[in-house]
C-alpha cells in the first residue's frame, strides 16, 4: 500500500518524520508530501492556490503503481478530500487526522491573519485551548522554528467538488480535540453553527472513527500513538 501523508498548515513533509518509520516497518510505501507553496524556499508562495495543492497530490496518486491511502492532517484534510473527489476509483481509503472532509463551497479558514499574501504561524493566543493540549513549551518552540508560511489562497479558496462517488470511498477520522461522538452529533444537527463544515462526513457511506485525545498536532504531541492509529486504519500491507 502506498500511504501519501499530507500535512496541515505551517508544516512540510518532515512533520511526518516520527510517523513514517512504523508504517514502513509494517510493509507500506510511505510518501510524506511537501505541498506547493510550503517549500522552504519559494519566492512565489503567495500565488499558490488550493487547486495547485490538490493537483500536486492528484499527480502523486496517478503516478502510483500501488493502491493508495491518503492521510490528511488539519487543512490537509481538505486537500485529500478534493483528491478523493478527483480520483474516487484510485483511492482505497482516506484518513483525516483531526480533520474532516471539507464540503463544496467551503474554505479551510478565512479568519487567519494574512501578511503580504501569506499566513505566518500566529501567536498561540489565536488558538483555542483544545488546540494546544500536549503542546509543551519545547514542542511549541520546535513548531515555531520549523513553521513555514501558508499561502493565503490555500486557506481562503473555496473547495471545488464534482463527483459524488467520493462518498463511496471508505474513510477513517482520527479525532483529537473533540470526542468523535460530539462530531457525529454536530454533523447531524442542522442547527449547530458548525453543521456546514461537518455535515459532509455524514454523507460518506463507510466511516470509521478513532479517538486519540490530544491537541491539534498529534504528530508532535503523540506521534507513536498516531502512527499506531494510522497502521490500524490502513490495515496489513
Amino acid at each position: 500500500m502506498r500511504i501519501i501523508l499530507v500535512p496541515g498548515f505551517w508544516l512540510d513533509g518532515s512533520s511526518w518524520d516520527d510517523i513514517t518509520p512504523p508504517l514502513v516497518e509494517a510493509g507500506h510505501t510511505v510518501e510524506p508530501v511537501t505541498l506547493p507553496g510550503v517549500e522552504r524556499e519559494n519566492d512565489h508562495r503567495a500565488e499558490v492556490t488550493l487547486a495547485d495543492q490538490v493537483d500536486d497530490v492528484v499527480a502523486r496518486v496517478d503516478a502510483s503503481v500501488e493502491p493508495v491511502v491518503l492521510v490528511g492532517h488539519s487543512g490537509g484534510g481538505a486537500v485529500i478530500h478534493a483528491v478523493v473527489d478527483a480520483r474516487p476509483e484510485a483511492v482505497t481509503r482516506a484518513i483525516y487526522v483531526d480533520s474532516l472532509p471539507l464540503a463544496e463551497g467551503k474554505c479551510i479558514n478565512d479568519e487567519l491573519p494574512v501578511v503580504d499574501g501569506v499566513i505566518p504561524l500566529p501567536d498561540w493566543s489565536v488558538f483555542d485551548d483544545a488546540d494546544l493540549v500536549g503542546m509543551t513549551p519545547q514542542i511549541r518552540d520546535t513548531f515555531r522554528r520549523i513553521a513555514i508560511d501558508v499561502p493565503a489562497h490555500v486557506a481562503q479558496d473555496k473547495q471545488v467538488l464534482t463527483d459524488e462517488r467520493r462518498y463511496d470511498v471508505p474513510i477513517t477520522v482520527i479525532t483529537c480535540e473533540f470526542p468523535s461522538a460530539d462530531l457525529q452529533a454536530m454533523a447531524q444537527d442542522d442547527d449547530h453553527p458548525w453543521h456546514g463544515y461537518v455535515h459532509e462526513v455524514s454523507l460518506v457511506r463507510d466511516v470509521t472513527w478513532i479517538d486519540l485525545p490530544t491537541g491539534h498536532w498529534p504528530q508532535l504531541t503523540r506521534p507513536a500513538d498516531l502512527a499506531a492509529a494510522l497502521a490500524d486504519a490502513v490495515g496489513p500491507a
